[in-house]
């Protein structure tokens, strides 16, 4: 059966003929069941009620009395409406990593921090947000799955050919300028960093930007890049560039990596023949350092010695002068015990002898002095024959 049939009333009972929904004309419409059951779906003729119901609120609510004009209150209020809407725009949010550059005609008038901020709503005041604290990176040279020659491929100080990929990081220093300076931001770095590598690979040797000089090409090509910028008043500030890789193109690779081996060979044997050098110079100059002190340690011997025995030769003298006779006996003396202090020779002067004189046994017994240099040492006699005797000549008899 069909909602809106009022024939048969169904389970919720008959309808009230003042239930219901009323058409334009006033007459009881399709009426709703009774009690706490669910509705039937709106059929388009209630849509287009609706429709009509609110078409004709507004044509009264706007229309003067007797249907002439229009309601002067509606256009106020659709004036205050319209205003409304409209100075509410010129609300806006600026990020902690963003700066707001305010234009008032499409002049810089001042800058905003992050927050919520405000600005007179368009045509009169435009805000353009620039990301200050972000980090922008810039691939120069195409990468390894995309390579990009007419990039990469740059001409060295000793005239050959390299492959130099790099990337540039960079960020916006001065927002009023990165947005009135630089129409495209992205192609102007890109444009700037390339020159820059290109200059100063140019005035650098190839085998320096392969092997130690890296580190000074991407400084080098940094301070060019920030100083082209600085000029254009930009407001970029570029924060490092690094060199991805730099190689021969890839025709001569293999080449360059055989002289490449043949530049750490020679380096090898270099160091090798320095070290070599280095050893022997510093035992040669240790061998003649040596030689020199000894050479200085015994010729400030031989002078001491000489000036000691000239000083005592000077004394003697003296003493000579005074007692000639006496200094030349002591000296006699002096010199016969320190030659027969160590002989085992008894020698008497027999001058004036008329009895043999007898000498104990010991003193023909050997001594220290003798034993020390090699001379045979006898046993004793335990018991005395017979006693030496001494002639007057002088020689010794048994």
């Amino acid at each position: 059966m069909p909602w809106n049939d009022n024939a048969n009333p169904g389970p919720w009972g008959s309808p009230s003929p003042n239930d219901g929904d009323r058409d334009r004309n006033n007459r009881p419409g399709p009426r709703r069941p009774l009690g706490g059951g669910p509705r039937g779906p709106r059929g388009p003729d209630d849509l287009n009620e609706t429709i009509e119901r609110l078409r004709r609120r507004l044509r009264d609510f706007f229309n003067g009395p007797g249907g002439q004009g229009v309601r002067p209150g509606a256009i106020a209020a659709m004036a205050a409406v319209g205003f409304g809407l409209w100075a509410l725009s010129g609300f806006y949010i600026v990020q902690p990593n963003e700066q707001a550059v305010v234009m008032t005609f499409g002049a810089h008038t001042r800058s905003e921090g992050p927050g919520v901020r405000y600005h007179l709503p368009a045509p009169i005041e435009r805000v353009e947000k620039v990301a200050v604290t972000s980090l922008n990176r810039i691939d120069v040279g195409g990468s390894s799955n995309n390579p990009l020659p007419e990039e990469s491929l740059m001409l060295t100080g000793d005239e050959n050919i390299i492959d130099l990929e790099f990337s540039v990081t960079w960020r916006v220093s001065d927002a009023p300028r990165f947005v009135f300076t630089l129409r495209d931001p992205e192609v102007s770095v890109k444009a700037v960093a390339e020159s820059a590598m290109r200059e100063v690979v140019g005035k650098t040797p190839l085998d320096i930007v392969l092997t130690t000089g890296r580190g000074q090409v991407q400084r080098q090509a940094a301070e060019l890049m920030q100083r082209v910028l600085d000029s254009w008043g930009a407001g970029v500030s570029v924060v490092e560039v690094q060199i991805r890789s730099a190689n021969p193109p890839r025709e001569v690779i293999a080449a360059f990596r055989d002289v490449t081996n043949a530049e750490q060979d020679k380096e090898s044997a270099v160091n090798e023949a320095n070290a070599y050098r280095n050893r022997v110079v510093n035992e040669a100059e240790g061998d003649a350092a040596r030689i020199i002190q000894s050479a200085q340690g015994y010729r400030e011997q031989a002078v001491r010695e000489a000036t000691g025995d000239a000083a005592r030769f000077d004394q003697i003298y003296t003493e000579y002068r005074r007692a000639p006779d006496v200094t030349r006996e002591r000296l006699y003396v002096e010199t016969m015990q320190r030659v027969l202090q160590n002989s085992n020779k008894v020698i008497i002067d027999g001058k004036g002898a008329s009895a043999p004189i007898i000498l104990p046994p010991d003193v023909f017994r050997p001594r220290a002095g003798a034993v020390g240099r090699g001379a045979p040492v006898e046993a004793p006699e335990t018991q005395v024959q017979a006693q030496p005797q001494v002639q007057s000549n002088g020689e010794v008899r048994r």
